[in-house]
Order: structure tokens, then C-alpha cells, then sequence
């Protein structure tokens, strides 16, 4: 049986160099896609403020946020994970190793913190708590959705490879944020490590056929 998927919200950056904006102009969120393996849904970076979303997830797929199995993360951005209180009886998946990095640089963050006013504090807390939900994802998600490793868009973001009949689809997240960016051979601005998301880039696109951004609509590899 092959995966189906439906994008549930197309999402946007703040500012889009490519648009000519030097300043913020819109509120950023991050593109999110539902997938099914068989009975298995999986929802991936739900952007959106939680009401929205619930209104596009039934809008979209007839599906209510009870009806999702898991939540994955390509990274944990905030503005990749807005809508995640939505989804409290599904399991939450993250690369190990994004987990592992945003575990350190939230423990260091506390540390330094210790001088900030209270609500800084508990506001990093509620990060931690908040990270601590998630389980390292598997290398196979479900038996047709797999793990991409993309480092150097942050410490452990991850694509999902998904194999479908005569093509293959990629939810790159970060590692491909716009049609834009993929056509101009460039990485986001705000990466890690650029030479890392730059071979992260080059793989996803020799792989893939179809790719759903980080914050555009799915689009086409070109050549293919």
C-alpha cells in the first residue's frame, strides 16, 4: 500500500529576500503536510496557531487533531510547532540528535538565565518541558516513511522521504524552505552551519522528485 499525503497549509516567511523585503512583513509558519501509511497519520511541523490549524486539518483531510497518530518535527523551531498542544494523544517524533542539541542549548540557556527576571526563566522551563515530550524518531517512521538526516540547518533537523508510485517526495523542511531558494541553489539564511545545509541541499535534491519546502507549496525537481 503507498503513502498519500495532502498539504494541510502552505506557510510563508516573515520576509522573503526574493520579494525584495529587508524587514518583517507577515508572520512566519512553517508549511505542514499530513501523510497516511495505511492506518498511521502523521502530521509534520504544525505551524499554525492551534485553532487555525484544527480548521485547516478538517478543511483539508476531514480529520480531527484526535485522529493523529504522530506529530513530527523537521526541527524545532517555534514557528515549526505552534499548533503542537492540539495534539496531546498523538506521539511527538524529532531526530535524536535535534533533541539532543536542543536539550544542551536550552540546560545552557537556564544556566545563563539565572539573573533574568522570573518570566524569562519560566518561559525556558516551558521550553524544556516541552522538549522532553518528544521520542527520537526511528529511521522508518512507518514501514514507507522514512528519516533524512539534514544537518546544518540546525544541529539534527531531518527531511521525511516518502517513496510513491514512479516518484519520490521529499518534506524537506528548512533544508529547502521556498521554490525560490531551491531554483536559486541557495540555503535559508538562518542555518547552523551553511556548508553542512548546503550538502544537506545538493542530497535531498538528487533524491527527490517532488519536494514540499519548509514554507512554500510542493513543487517539482526540476529535470525530472
Amino acid at each position: 500500500m503507498s503513502v498519500s499525503y495532502s498539504v494541510v497549509s502552505i506557510g510563508t516567511l516573515s520576509r522573503n529576500r526574493f520579494w525584495n523585503e529587508n524587514q518583517a512583513r507577515r508572520p512566519a509558519h512553517a508549511t505542514t503536510t499530513l501523510l497516511r501509511d495505511g492506518n498511521q497519520t502523521i502530521l509534520v511541523d504544525p505551524g499554525l496557531p492551534g485553532e487555525v490549524l484544527a480548521h485547516r486539518l478538517d478543511e483539508r483531510t476531514g480529520l480531527t487533531p484526535d485522529q493523529i497518530d504522530v506529530v513530527f518535527l523537521t526541527t524545532f523551531r517555534p514557528v515549526h510547532r505552534r499548533a503542537l498542544p492540539l495534539f496531546e494523544k498523538a506521539t511527538w517524533l524529532m531526530h535524536g540528535p535535534e533533541i539532543e542539541a536542543m536539550r544542551a542549548h536550552l540546560t545552557e540557556m537556564i544556566e545563563r538565565a539565572r539573573t533574568e527576571p522570573d518570566e524569562i526563566v519560566r518561559l525556558v522551563r516551558e521550553e524544556r518541558t516541552l522538549l522532553e515530550r518528544f521520542r527520537p524518531a526511528d529511521d522508518r517512521i512507518t514501514p514507507n516513511v522514512h528519516l533524512f538526516p539534514t544537518p546544518g540547518i540546525t544541529p539534527g533537523s531531518a527531511a521525511l522521504l516518502v517513496p510513491l508510485p514512479m516518484r519520490t517526495l521529499v518534506i524537506a523542511g528548512d533544508a529547502v524552505v521556498t521554490q525560490d531558494y531551491y531554483e536559486a541553489g541557495r540555503v535559508f539564511e538562518q542555518v547552523a552551519d551553511v556548508e553542512l545545509a548546503r550538502e544537506s541541499l545538493t542530497e535531498l535534491v538528487e533524491i527527490a522528485d517532488e519536494i514540499i519546502p519548509g514554507h512554500d507549496n510542493i513543487f517539482r525537481v526540476m529535470g525530472r
